[in-house]
């Protein structure tokens, strides 16, 4: 993977952390937070960065609003998906409003990917 930190990514991201939609600081400060297993929100991951990652389950969280669905932005959601692939991590995409409408259930989705990707690599 290209440098950790892309230093010219790293005021965005910051902006970005400060910025968080409400559906990013619902799942931040509700649930990620606190989490056993640590995540860091808005990182910088080579070219990209990344709306919630975890280190130890090789995992990134994606929070996709309706800008998301637009044929464009699909394209570059693979490709984005594949580069990270590419260097062992495992990405998962939800909803901006599975958040609102099953917050509960997306927590407990996230927890078994978490679990999942934690058992793979021991």
């Amino acid at each position: 993977m290209q440098r950790k930190h892309n230093k010219q990514l790293v005021p965005l991201a910051k902006q970005l952390r400060k910025e968080m939609t409400k559906e990013e600081r619902h799942l931040w400060y509700d649930f990620l937070r606190t989490h056993p297993i640590r995540f860091s929100r808005q990182k910088v991951l080579g070219k990209y960065i990344v709306d919630f990652y975890s280190a130890d389950a090789r995992l990134v969280i994606e929070l996709d609003g309706s800008q998301h669905y637009e044929a464009e932005e699909i394209q570059k959601d693979k490709e984005r998906t594949t580069f990270l692939e590419d260097y062992g991590l495992t990405i998962i995409r939800i909803p901006n409003n599975e958040v609102s409408r099953n917050f509960r259930g997306v927590c407990e989705y996230i927890d078994t990917a978490v679990r999942q990707s934690l058992s793979q690599l021991r």
